[in-house]
């Protein structure tokens, strides 16, 4: 599969971009192992220019605790791969990418193991989507078979499904 940016389901990218428009807010994504993928597929929907504020592609740890204010002795202790670690970088985007003081009101985060290596002690296929919206923030773990490309390809689909299922729970007042 190619390393070129893959294409969700053409309607969860539409229907977050929507819904998002629909309630008058805005996205941040902040991405590790799909360098920009996340991002890329949100923005290739027509109008996504009003909700979406940006994204940090957060590939070296260090800019994780830099810019996305992950806990260093998180990182330390437990490396990039890491449930809390995904946790941290979606709600920390938010704010690294306010506009106009003020924080995006979803963040997604994208953390793991594209391959062909084993990172932090974990397989390749190892990812962790995270999800922030107000005082929720949700990580998922996948385990995602396939070559490198597969694996990013599935967490984008993972990463944008997470936001769009977030945002249809968060209406209907589930946490």
């Amino acid at each position: 599969m190619s390393e070129s940016a893959p294409q969700t389901a053409p309607d969860a990218a539409a229907a977050v971009i929507a819904e998002l428009a629909r309630r008058g807010l805005r996205i941040a994504v902040a991405e590790s192992l799909t360098g920009g993928l996340v991002l890329a597929e949100l923005t290739r929907i027509p109008g996504a220019s009003a909700v979406v504020s940006g994204g940090v592609v957060a590939y070296d740890t260090a800019v994780k605790h830099s810019l996305l204010d992950v806990s260093a002795e998180l990182l330390r202790r437990e490396g990039a791969v890491h449930p809390e670690v995904a946790r941290e970088m979606a709600d920390g985007v938010r704010r690294a990418l306010a506009v106009g003081g003020r924080p995006a009101d979803v963040g997604v985060a994208t953390t793991g193991v594209a391959g062909p290596s084993a990172q932090d002690g974990k397989p390749p296929g190892t990812v962790y989507v995270a999800v922030a919206i107000d005082d929720a923030v949700e990580a998922l773990e996948l385990h995602l078979p396939g070559d490198r490309g597969e694996v990013r390809a599935g967490t984008v689909d993972a990463a944008v499904r997470a936001v769009l299922a977030r945002l249809g729970a968060q209406e209907r007042g589930v946490r």
